[in-house]
């Protein structure tokens, strides 16, 4: 099974005291702040990514959106806090070559158990895509086996 990152795991994660999560090493993303719902960082794109039109598949700028919008949301939470997008959307503005990508995301509203997250990916100066979602805030228990659960409770 694989490791289940805290709110704490993933602050660890920008400061490199953790090991990024497997998506944020199969995508190259590198988190270089999150903090008071901002998170920045940077996103290599390699031949990987490229499509049959010799530019970023569509799905993978999303994919990275939802990685930096997981970490401005996860400086907002606590380690009792998970977090699930339940909405993303992507607009495309150009085509994305290979190269970094600067990923900007925002916490825009942050309720009770929805919050709405905003991102913006820029490549030469130019925004290439930006994305919305709407990320369902729970409490980590729901998601356990209920005997872990039980021990989540416990501590």
């Amino acid at each position: 099974m694989a490791k289940i990152y805290t709110m704490s795991d993933l602050q660890r994660v920008v400061m490199e005291a953790e090991t990024p999560p497997p998506c944020d090493l199969t995508m190259q993303i590198k988190v270089n702040r999150a903090e008071n719902g901002i998170s920045q960082g940077g996103w290599k794109v390699d031949s990987k990514y490229i499509n049959g039109s010799d530019v970023v598949m569509g799905g993978f700028l999303s994919a990275a959106a939802d990685i930096m919008m997981a970490y401005a949301i996860s400086s907002l939470l606590t380690d009792e806090n998970g977090f699930a997008s339940i909405d993303l959307d992507t607009t495309f503005h150009r085509p994305a070559v290979e190269g970094v990508i600067e990923i900007k995301a925002e916490v825009e509203r942050l309720g009770r158990t929805i919050a709405y997250v905003t991102a913006e990916l820029v490549q030469n100066d130019k925004k290439v895509a930006s994305c919305v979602s709407s990320v369902l805030i729970h409490q980590k228990s729901i998601l356990l086996p209920k005997e872990d659960a039980e021990n989540e409770k416990s501590r």
